[in-house]
Formats: structure tokens, C-alpha cells, sequence
């Protein structure tokens, strides 16, 4: 394992957690919860941490806990460190976030059950992802109950030996070596037929589950505290494709190189560059998550400006390979996370 994978699975988020006001029944008001949340935690999962310090407080009903950041219900299977990424351009620590207890705001969120809810969207990513990897979820729906909890276990617990033992039985590989070193510049100078070089195995194709979400702002900004708050759903728009990706011989395909792929919409010259990949559009047909369609009217858009990209909380540079991003940044149900904001005409935005 590599010593990003071990940053990613140690990265936490120090969050300072009041009760709404409306939950407060004794005098003086509890004082804010403060937690580290794993970034690839769930919020619902702080339950077992947070009931102890407010339960004495709550009005009278059944526990149905959902969190807000400044008015906006936060959807809860997101992974907590995807929230803070695309919701604090200028990171905020702690995170002051609202919690509650009562009034679930099922017309917003989907429903949540608790844990149960959680572990089951994270089974259903996982199968999501085997799918684009590899064609079918055989090996998820095979896994056996103890693998299965164990799985479980390693995420919650953050431990990533274990989380690393169970899912190698998956088999999911994303990126293999190749993609990783130059091919041998013997073999990119030599003029073997289309056939030899298909025989060589220089022509490789990957897919990379990505869930992307996207922002964009029509005025620049220099300063992350210059740059427009998100406070409604529709404001982003949810991606949620597969990078298909051609290893060409000598090249390698950059982040950049993906963020345009994924985005035809605002880059369509990556479709005449790449005319060969396909870019598959999978809406997440919830309310306030969307998007554009090839067909509709974002295809005539020209002209976009990248002006951020984070991935668990850093900005690489756009030029880094992107299978080191995948190696190493992908979350545990082996989708790559990528909050990216964009800088369009006004005339061009979603």
C-alpha cells in the first residue's frame, strides 16, 4: 500500500456540531459536540457519538438524524470528506455543521435509516463500481457474509489492512502497471502493423468509476474567499460516468486529460480527440442532482476555465497521471471522488 492510500484512510475533518434551536427544551442550551469525522466516514454514522451529548435536550419522538451547513440539508451518502471539499472553498476547520434529531426533511434527502441505510448505499456503489470495472458484480454479490462484515468493519473502523485483504478477493483492478510506466521507447519508435502492436499488448482500455460534481461561476476569483457559496442542491451538478481510457503508446493520460473527458459538455474538442472513448451518463434522477445531456443545448458550449479540482481534500496539479489519482485517492467502493469547479461565460452556465 502506498503512503497516500494511508493519508486517505487517516484524513479526518474536525467538525464542531450544535443542536437546532427548534430541539432545545432545558436551559442552558447543551454546548457544540466536537468530532473528527473520517473523510471517507458518513455523517449519519456520528449518531453513537453525538445522541449522548444532546439526548437529554431532545423534545419528545423518534430519532431521525440529519445534518444542515448553513441551511442546506446535506445528503447523507456523500462521503463526508466529498461535502467539505465541494461545500468550503475556503476550508473552514472546524466545520460548523447543525445537526437534528426530528423533523427529517424527506422531500429534500432520501430517507436514512441509520447505519443499515449507510452500509446498504455503500454495497450498492460497490456493485456499481464492479460493474464499470468489470462488466458484471459476480464477486460483490458472491462475497460471503463474514467478508462482507468484515468489509464493513474496515471502513468504519478505518483500517485499511483488512479493508485491503477482503477487497483484493473482488478483483477489481483499475489502472495495471502499464498505464502507469512509459511503454519502451524501442516500442513506440518501431513500425509494427496494427496487428503486432495489438498482439504486444501496447493498446490497453481501462474504466474508472467516477462520481463527479460540478459547480460554475461566471465571474473569476482569485482568493477561495472571493468564490460563491453553494447553498442549494441545484447548484451542482452531479456526474456520475466512467472514464474510458485508451493507453496510446508514450502517452499518458493526465488529469486534465479526464476532467475533459468527463465533461463534454463544456470541452467537446475532447470528443474529436478522443472521438473512440465513450463517456456513459448515469443521472442520479434524485431532485437537485443533474445532468446535462449531449443532446441539449450544453453541447453548445465552447469555451471553460478549470479554476479548481480537489480530490480528498488536495488540488493536484492537472498534469499529474491520472492513474496515480486513481491508485491512490479512489474511496473504498472504488469510486474517484472530484469536486470541480469551472469558470464559464454567463451565456455558457448550466
Amino acid at each position: 500500500m502506498s503512503e497516500a492510500q494511508k493519508y486517505v484512510w487517516k484524513g479526518a475533518i474536525p467538525l464542531q456540531i450544535h443542536l437546532h434551536e427548534s430541539e432545545v427544551t432545558t436551559l442552558p442550551p447543551p454546548p457544540p459536540a466536537h468530532v473528527l469525522a473520517p473523510r471517507i466516514g458518513y455523517l449519519p454514522l456520528l449518531i453513537s457519538l453525538l445522541k449522548p451529548q444532546f439526548s437529554a435536550t431532545l423534545p419528545p419522538g423518534v430519532d431521525t438524524i440529519w445534518f444542515e451547513h448553513k441551511g442546506l440539508p446535506l445528503k447523507w451518502y456523500i462521503p463526508t470528506g466529498v461535502l467539505f471539499d465541494l461545500l468550503c472553498m475556503e476550508p473552514e476547520r472546524p466545520w460548523n455543521l447543525t445537526v437534528h434529531f426530528r423533523g427529517f426533511p424527506s422531500n429534500l434527502l432520501l430517507p436514512c435509516e441509520g447505519e443499515d441505510s449507510v452500509k446498504w448505499s455503500f454495497i450498492n456503489s460497490l456493485k456499481e463500481a464492479a460493474y464499470v470495472i468489470s462488466g458484471n458484480c459476480k464477486n460483490v454479490m458472491n462475497m460471503s457474509q463474514t467478508d462482507q462484515v468484515e468489509l464493513w468493519g474496515s471502513v468504519l473502523n478505518g483500517n485499511l489492512e483488512t479493508y485491503r485483504r477482503v477487497s483484493s478477493k473482488l478483483k477489481l483492478e483499475t489502472f495495471e502497471d502499464e498505464y502507469i510506466e512509459n511503454i519502451d521507447s524501442d516500442s513506440t519508435k518501431s513500425e509494427q502493423s496494427t496487428g503486432d502492436a495489438e498482439a504486444a499488448g501496447q493498446v490497453k482500455t481501462s474504466r474508472i468509476p467516477v462520481r463527479l460534481y460540478l459547480w460554475t461561476v461566471n465571474d473569476d476569483f482569485d482568493d477561495f474567499e472571493d468564490a460563491p457559496q453553494i447553498d442549494n442542491w441545484d447548484k451542482v451538478s452531479y456526474f456520475n460516468r466512467p472514464v474510458e481510457i485508451h493507453k496510446e503508446d508514450g502517452k499518458y493520460f493526465s488529469l486534465n486529460d479526464a476532467v475533459k473527458r468527463l465533461l463534454p459538455e463544456y470541452f467537446p474538442e475532447s470528443l474529436f480527440v478522443n472521438e473512440g472513448d465513450a463517456i456513459i451518463d448515469r443521472s442520479a434522477g434524485e431532485e437537485g442532482e443533474s445532468s446535462c445531456d449531449p443532446g441539449s443545448s450544453c453541447d453548445k458550449l465552447e469555451t471553460a476555465k478549470i479554476k479548481c479540482v480537489r480530490i480528498q481534500g488536495i488540488e493536484p496539479s492537472l498534469e499529474i497521471p491520472f492513474s496515480w489519482v486513481v491508485n491512490n485517492l479512489m474511496n473504498p467502493e472504488y469510486f474517484l471522488h472530484m469536486c470541480v469547479c469551472l469558470k464559464v461565460s454567463e451565456a455558457s452556465a448550466v
